[in-house]
């Protein structure tokens, strides 16, 4: 087996472990203002802002880097009104028949219910997507390596990054989330992994009284 190619490693900032731990601990307490936000602003966001964040997201590690993460990024109007009504005919199943009792009672502190206006509100929805195989130009199939995994990680880098440049977000995941295939024109090698609204809250908007877990409860060292 030959060797692969290698770079240099890029450099790390030259920092004390005093600068490391003062720059993690600016870095986690902006996380923690970060809230899942259900009432947008109809405010536009430039595309470009949209660009360099999905451009973080497409730096995370992959399962033997396939990179197995594909986004589309949707502003269109009546796109957006398509993506709603595909999520709000999913989304009135899953509260009047899918769901059980258990599900449902979870839910209820966090007041969701079958209307999602904010498909429409919010002036960018994220779809992203999951290779489950790829193809290559004659047609052949190839096996992707820990696909969830690796989108699951590029997800949470372009929701870091969303968040750093100050804008909203929220994870919507309507199921089954088939019609976001044909309504974004995505291929059958790809599956729906999650809706991703983009935006700014609205200027009365509200979210759940929620409490983190601490990080004695959440982390062990040993």
């Amino acid at each position: 087996m030959t060797e692969p190619e290698t770079i240099p490693m890029p450099p790390l900032p030259a920092l004390t472990d005093q600068a490391r731990i003062e720059r993690a601990a600016a870095f986690a307490d902006e996380l923690a203002r970060r809230r899942t936000v259900r009432d947008y602003a109809p405010t536009p966001v430039p595309r470009a802002l949209i660009e360099h964040c999905l451009r973080a997201a497409g730096t995370a590690p992959s399962g033997a880097n396939q990179q197995p993460w594909r986004f589309v990024a949707v502003q269109d109007t009546a796109l957006k009104r398509r993506i709603r009504e595909g999520a709000e005919a999913e989304e009135r199943e899953f509260y009047g028949h899918r769901a059980p009792p258990e599900w449902l009672q979870a839910l209820a502190p966090l007041g969701t219910h079958a209307q999602k206006p904010f498909l429409e509100t919010a002036p960018w929805l994220i779809g992203v997507f999951y290779e489950r195989f790829g193809v290559d130009d004659a047609g052949g199939r190839h096996k992707r390596y820990y696909p969830h995994e690796s989108v699951g990680i590029a997800t949470g880098m372009l929701i870091a990054a969303l968040h750093h440049a100050g804008l909203a977000t929220l994870t919507h995941t309507p199921s089954p989330m088939g019609f976001l295939n044909e309504v974004l024109g995505r291929p059958r090698n790809e599956m729906p992994y999650l809706l991703l609204v983009v935006g700014h809250p609205a200027p009365d908007c509200r979210v759940p009284d929620l409490q983190r877990l601490p990080l004695e409860d959440i982390a062990t060292f040993v």
